[in-house]
C-alpha cells in the first residue's frame, strides 16, 4: 500500500466512519512501513484535505454536475485528496496527482468511476479558474470562509463580534502549524536535563516561557520514535493546559477530584505536582477514555490516579465533602483548539 492509498484509507475513516483525523492518522502510521518523507506526505494530504473541508467540496462542485452525495464515498475521497494535491501542494506534479487518483479509482471503483475521476481532475488542471473563490460586493464573508477554510457561519459570527480584520487574524492563526508542546515529567527528570537529552536525541527544543515544566519542540521525529516521550520523561500537553494545574495548586497527600479528566494530561500533571503522593479520582463518562488515562499514568510512573466511570453531575454524591480540591475542565465550544484539530472546525455545532 503506497502513501496515497494509506492517505485514502485514513480519509475514508474520517469521512465515512466519523473518526478523528489525528487518531486515524496515528493508527495507520503505526501500522505502515513508511519512510519519514512518506509519513510527512501522508500527514500533509490527510490534515490538509480534512482541514480544507467545505472549501475542497465547494471547489469540487465547480467541476461536477451532480451532488457529492451521489458519488460513492470512497471515490469522493479520491477526488478530494487529488484536488488538494493539485491546488495546495506545489511540489506535487499535477500529472502525478491525476495518475495516482486514477489508479486508486481502478482499485476502489469501476470503469465508469475511473473515467469520472480522470475527467474531473484533468478539468481542474486545465481550468483552475473555475474554482476561483467569489469576489466583489456581497461576497467578502464567503470569500474569507473559502480562502481560509472555515465554516461560513463561524466567519460571520467572528466578523459580527470582532470585526472583519480580527476575523481574518483568527482564521490565519487557526491555519498555522502548531508547535509540539511537551510537559516534563518532573517525577523522573528535570526540565534542564530533559532539554539536553532531547537535543542529544536529535530534537530541536527550547523551554516554554509560560510554564516551568514546558518544552517547545520545533523539530522532531514521529511521536512513536521520540525516546524521551516513550520512556515517560514527558507528556504531550499544550502550554495553556499546563497552567491549569498550577492554578489548582495541589499539595502532596491531598485528595483531588478531576471531574472530566481524559485523556489525562492535567490529571498526570496534578500527580506530578503532588509528588505522586495522595489520591486522585479521575472521572469520565467514556470507558475507552479511561484507558487512555491509565496508559498515560503507567508510562509516566504514576500510581495515585484512580480512573472512574462517573458523571461529573453526580460525583459529589459519591464523594461528599471529601475532596481537598476539585478540577472541572468541562466540555466547551472547542474554538480554542481549531489549530491543533484539523477536522474540529467542521464538526463544531452552530447552536452555541
Amino acid at each position: 500500500m503506497n502513501a496515497r492509498e494509506i492517505a485514502l484509507k485514513i480519509l475514508n475513516a474520517v469521512y465515512i466512519n466519523d473518526a478523528y483525523a489525528n487518531v486515524a492518522l496515528a493508527k495507520e502510521l503505526r501500522r505502515a512501513d513508511l519512510s519519514e518523507q512518506d509519513r510527512r506526505f501522508v500527514t500533509e494530504i490527510v490534515y490538509g484535505t480534512v482541514k480544507a473541508g467545505d472549501t475542497i467540496d465547494w471547489m469540487l462542485r465547480q467541476y461536477i454536475n451532480r451532488p457529492l452525495s451521489k458519488i460513492p464515498p470512497v471515490i469522493c475521497n479520491v477526488l478530494r485528496q487529488g484536488l488538494y494535491q493539485i491546488f495546495f501542494m506545489d511540489k506535487v506534479p499535477a500529472s502525478a496527482a491525476c495518475n495516482q487518483a486514477v489508479e486508486l479509482a481502478k482499485k476502489y471503483g469501476h470503469a465508469g468511476t475511473v473515467k469520472f475521476v480522470n475527467a474531473v481532475l484533468r478539468s481542474a488542471v486545465r481550468e483552475p479558474e473555475r474554482a476561483k473563490f467569489p469576489e466583489g460586493q456581497g461576497n467578502a464573508t464567503k470569500n474569507l470562509a473559502l480562502a481560509y477554510q472555515h465554516p461560513e457561519w463561524l466567519v460571520k459570527r467572528w466578523i459580527k463580534e470582532f470585526g472583519y480584520e480580527a476575523a481574518v487574524r483568527l482564521c490565519e492563526f487557526d491555519n498555522t502549524n502548531p508547535t509540539l508542546s511537551l510537559r516534563t515529567n518532573t517525577l523522573k527528570i528535570s526540565r534542564e536535563d530533559l532539554l539536553v537529552k532531547m537535543a542529544e536525541e536529535g530534537s530541536v527544543v527550547q523551554p516554554s516561557e509560560w510554564t516551568p515544566e514546558g518544552i517547545l519542540c520545533t523539530a522532531h521525529a514521529s511521536l512513536d520514535s521520540l525516546v524521551s516521550l516513550q520512556a515517560g520523561l514527558c507528556q504531550v500537553q499544550d502550554e495553556s493546559s499546563m497552567l491549569v494545574a498550577h492554578v489548582l495548586d495541589p499539595k502532596p497527600g491531598e485528595f483531588i477530584i478531576d471531574t472530566c479528566s481524559a485523556p489525562g494530561g492535567k490529571t498526570t500533571h496534578l500527580a506530578a505536582l503532588m509528588k505522586n503522593t495522595g489520591y486522585i479520582v479521575a472521572g469520565d463518562i467514556y470507558e475507552h477514555k479511561l484507558q487512555r488515562i491509565e496508559e498515560n499514568a503507567a508510562r509516566l510512573g504514576i500510581n495515585i490516579i484512580h480512573p472512574e466511570l462517573i458523571d461529573a453531575l453526580t460525583i459529589g454524591e459519591v464523594y461528599p465533602e471529601k475532596a481537598d480540591r476539585v478540577l472541572v475542565d468541562a466540555p466547551c465550544s472547542g474554538l480554542g483548539v481549531l489549530r491543533r484539530k484539523p477536522d474540529a472546525r467542521w464538526k463544531i455545532k452552530r447552536s452555541f
